[in-house]
């Protein structure tokens, strides 16, 4: 399973060869609603060969499909899937994402892939991550409001600490007491010492490699806060060798492995949620500013030149709000449509993907919490 946070710049920016398939499907993290999820696959799998099919010669397209075929039989996979599901294929790549959140079912093959879904799920501000922790393994999860899912490193951390687990075989020079020397004055220090201390220097090697790696791999990528799960005695050692600028004060105080995932959730959102918040007010509060001075508007086609001038600081996007039409990354131009038109785009993802690709933040925020009622607020850089 690749790791969506690391790849979607790619996906995003980098050209690859036509034709690039784009697949979105809805699933289901139990039974037996998953039942229906390979048939569903199987449908999709019909869209792309018949879309194919009027391109490209046969043995090409054979080719490109045989492993979505292998996905489409592999049980294991159907048996772990989350919310939703994104395949990104080419001749040459076949990229497979499970999803923390539902997306519209959608098969598109073009000269590029389509990711402006996965916009919605990734600038999502509700987002977090939780490193659970002990002396002899490390865990991270991914979550959001609803959900909590374990991430699988693939090499992207250390998940055990061998060097504690090899002394813990009981290796002889580890057990041997340490005396100084009789009537020296000095104290006495027996192997039980000596091996809590080599304990404690392996455990906070480990804990310096996990954190190293999280920090390059998750927390920077993703900008997303992280909390540690972990029993109290090792929260302070953690934080001794951590330089990770988002891991938050708080933590929870408790073995994950000793609670249910859903405890776990409940936990971490109860740290996240002040924080989240916070941001979102800080946002809203910035963009009532930055409007009220001429540096800010909810207006989409003054959004428009704007995003064209690339002067996107900041955009807030409804989370649930669907505007049709078209956008002219060239001329700023805002063109609106009916949403039954099968061709039209969403005006406010289009917006999104073109400000994240000229260095602008994207934040997707609850309808609740939007500073307007256009579905989308901008603060201008300039």
């Amino acid at each position: 399973m690749m790791h969506l946070e690391n790849d979607y710049t790619t996906l995003l920016q980098v050209d690859n060869d036509a034709p690039c398939i784009s697949l979105y499907q809805p699933t289901h993290r139990t039974f037996p609603d998953r039942k229906q999820d390979p048939i569903r696959f199987g449908n999709l799998l019909k869209e792309i060969e018949t879309s194919l099919e009027r391109q490209y010669p046969s043995k090409q397209i054979s080719a490109i499909l045989r492993p979505f075929r292998d996905l489409a039989e592999d049980s294991r996979f159907w048996n772990q899937t989350q919310d939703g599901l994104a395949i990104f294929a080419t001749a040459e790549t076949f990229k497979v994402y499970n999803l923390q959140r539902p997306v519209q079912e959608k098969v598109i093959v073009a000269d590029s892939f389509h990711t402006k879904p996965l916009m919605r799920i990734l600038q999502s501000a509700d987002r977090y991550h939780v490193l659970g922790l002990n002396r002899h393994e490390a865990t991270l999860f991914e979550g959001n409001r609803y959900a909590l899912d374990l991430v699988d490193p693939a090499g992207g951390f250390p998940q055990q600490n061998d060097a504690l687990a090899s002394a813990e075989e009981g290796g002889p020079e580890r057990a041997k007491r340490a005396h100084g020397p009789t009537g020296s004055g000095q104290t006495t220090r027996h192997g039980t010492n000596v091996r809590q201390e080599s304990r404690d220097n392996d455990t906070r090697q480990f804990f310096r490699a996990v954190d190293a790696a999280v920090t390059k791999t998750y927390s920077r990528p993703s900008n997303m806060p992280l909390v540690l799960a972990a029993l109290p005695e090792h929260h302070h050692m953690f934080r001794e060798v951590s330089d990770n600028p988002a891991l938050l004060p708080v933590a929870i105080d408790v073995d994950p492995s000793a609670i249910s995932a859903e405890e776990l959730r409940r936990r971490a959102w109860e740290i996240v949620l002040p924080r989240y918040l916070e941001r979102l007010d800080g946002l809203i509060e910035r963009y009532g500013a930055a409007k009220a001075n001429g540096g800010g508007s909810a207006d989409l086609t003054e959004i428009g030149k704007a995003a064209a001038a690339g002067r996107i600081a900041t955009l807030l996007i409804d989370a649930e709000r669907v505007v049709p039409g078209h956008f002219n990354p060239q001329t700023g131009h805002i063109g609106f449509a009916r949403l039954e038109d099968p061709d039209v785009d969403d005006l406010l993802d289009d917006l999104g993907e073109h400000a994240l690709r000229t260095g602008g933040d994207v934040v997707i925020v609850p309808p609740e919490r939007m500073p307007s009622d256009t579905g989308i607020a901008a603060l201008f850089r300039f």
